[in-house]
């Protein structure tokens, strides 16, 4: 079978859940026995995600072949269980850096440089390059932002040119929009929606499928409206109303048979209608996990996004331990000796969140005493296991003036430095230590059980600075064991206090390889501590 591509696209407004909708249509695909792929087209100009503030754009997800990207490629991996790659995310910056990249070679043969044709060509070869790698049934495009905005109009242009080249059978557009309830009225509007679709149109695109996002249930005459208003057939008019989970999307979208009207417009008779059966089983759970779990964010984003894959990964842990978690958000900033007590003494566990730079630090240290001295199981993730180290260091060691060279560059006791190959870096965008790296476990320790005994692991990074190896005989001999190495460049990458209930710290991140059907094992155990707490 060729390759078959489906363009999500969104309307009205932003924050629709086109992620959502384009993971749970993967899901669903992937189900029926398709290789399926999912990627990320953001109009933005930045190369990538990397170098934004958590409040402009959430979390920096990073793929295991060390792409920084949008949050989104999350939700599609814990989806769908797909490893996704460098070429599953890309932003405007990216494709019209390619393109000057081109024109200073020469390869355009003097050429004027356009947005049409030479911006559209890139961003199609783009569209199809995961294609030409491997064998894909399915190639699933969500374009990012919402139709109107300027910076979105390159990348219609090309799903319009490619969806004529390959024609209906190859081709789909789904356009999620929004059709709100005015309260004064008592009424559900779906002008907007109609808006929407017709500037879709007035760009060439006819959408198939639409995906109306909504508070409150739609009758069929509303359906039977904006089917009527927008050329698409009725049970193409699909509504996504708010469900408790995100992870009931996927069902709702079954049921009303998204994948297969989707199918059926490509040319494909559907085969028989999958169960679902270990994703109706994870649903099971969370429905009987009734029983509250408090668990402690310590950070200083003050967003749900900025910690996106934690608070998912502790919610995937959670629901196979039957439990339900309610995550409580600790501004580090605010975090002192004072009122370390009141705000953390009522949590089962505390997760001392990763970030950059000095705001908020020395809360995050203080949150790592208090659960080290209270014997609170903790988990520490990048800059919240350097956090841990220099507590320990500060409060155990003696070194009273310990620190991260990051936080201050003269310290003399630099316990958490600068990586080697970094220091003559100065760019700062994708150049940390970026994607899965090697880590062999020592036998016997919390970590090693934890990852069911297993001795050498891959886990993924996103850092400059590492634990300084001079120190490893210090920390071991005063109770903190360093129990993961990676074995090409010795560095450091995970501790523990053994003696303590559950208190680990980890250099990469976790958080970023736990699914749905495959919860870390890591955030599985953790959990269970904070049961046990």
């Amino acid at each position: 079978m060729e390759t078959k591509y489906i363009f999500i696209t969104g309307g009205v407004t932003s924050s629709l859940g086109k992620g959502i909708i384009s993971a749970s249509l993967g899901k669903l695909l992937q189900a029926r026995g398709y290789e399926v792929t999912i990627q990320k087209f953001d109009p933005y100009i930045n190369i990538d995600p990397g170098t934004l503030n958590p409040y402009e754009h959430g979390e920096c997800y990073v793929t295991a072949d060390g792409m920084e990207t949008d949050l989104d490629l999350g939700h599609y991996e814990r989806f769908t269980g797909i490893e996704t790659t460098r070429d599953n995310s890309v932003t405007t910056g990216r494709i019209y850096l390619s393109v000057i990249e081109k024109e200073r070679r020469g390869d355009y043969l003097g050429k004027t440089i356009q947005v049409v044709p030479h911006i559209t060509d890139e961003i199609k070869r783009r569209i199809q390059l995961n294609a030409t790698k491997k064998h894909l049934d399915f190639v699933i495009t969500e374009i990012g932002g919402t139709i109107g905005d300027i910076e979105s109009q390159p990348f219609l242009e090309a799903i319009r040119q490619l969806r004529w080249e390959l024609g209906p059978t190859r081709s789909l557009n789904v356009h999620l929009t929004y059709v709100p309830y005015l309260a004064a009225a008592g009424e559900l509007k779906t002008k907007p929606t109609q808006t929407s679709v017709k500037q879709l149109q007035g760009l060439g695109i006819q959408p198939e499928v639409l995906v109306l996002r909504t508070e409150h249930e739609l009758n069929d005459d509303i359906r039977a409206k904006v089917a009527h208003f927008c050329n698409v057939d009725m049970p193409a008019v699909i509504q996504s109303q708010d469900l408790p989970s995100i992870y009931e999307v996927p069902v709702n979208m079954q049921r009303q048979g998204l994948d297969t009207i989707c199918l059926k417009k490509m040319g494909i008779e559907p085969n028989s209608l999958p169960e679902l059966g270990p994703w109706h089983s994870f649903l099971e759970h969370r429905k009987k996990a009734t029983s509250i779990l408090n668990i402690g964010l310590v950070g200083k984003y003050d967003l749900q996004d900025a910690y996106k894959s934690i608070i998912e990964s502790l919610a995937h842990a959670g629901t196979y331990n039957d439990r339900k978690i309610k995550t409580h958000f600790i501004n580090s900033e605010y975090l002192t000796k004072e009122n370390a007590d009141e705000l953390l003494s009522g949590m089962a566990g505390v997760v001392i969140c990763p970030g950059f730079g000095t705001r908020g630090i020395e809360g995050k240290i203080i949150a790592a005493e208090y659960t080290r001295t209270h014997n609170i199981p903790t988990f520490g993730i990048c800059l919240g296991m350097q956090m841990m180290v220099i507590e320990f260091a500060r409060n155990v060691l003696g070194l009273s003036d310990a620190n991260s060279s990051e936080m201050d560059a003269d310290t003399p006791n630099n316990v958490i430095d600068m990586m080697e190959e970094q220091k003559n870096i100065h760019q700062k965008g994708g150049t940390m230590r970026l994607g899965s790296y090697d880590c062999k476990i020592v036998e016997g320790s919390h970590t090693w059980e934890a990852y069911d005994k297993v001795e050498l692991i891959k886990e993924r990074h996103r850092h400059r600075y590492e634990f300084n190896n001079r120190y490893v005989e210090a920390y071991e001999n005063n109770g903190m064991k360093c129990v993961g190495i990676n074995p090409d460049s010795n560095l450091v990458e995970i501790v523990e206090i053994p003696s303590l209930k559950w208190y680990i710290g980890t250099q990469f991140h976790p958080e970023y390889s736990s699914t749905v059907l495959h919860p870390h094992p890591l955030f599985m155990s953790f959990i269970k501590a904070c049961i046990g707490q």
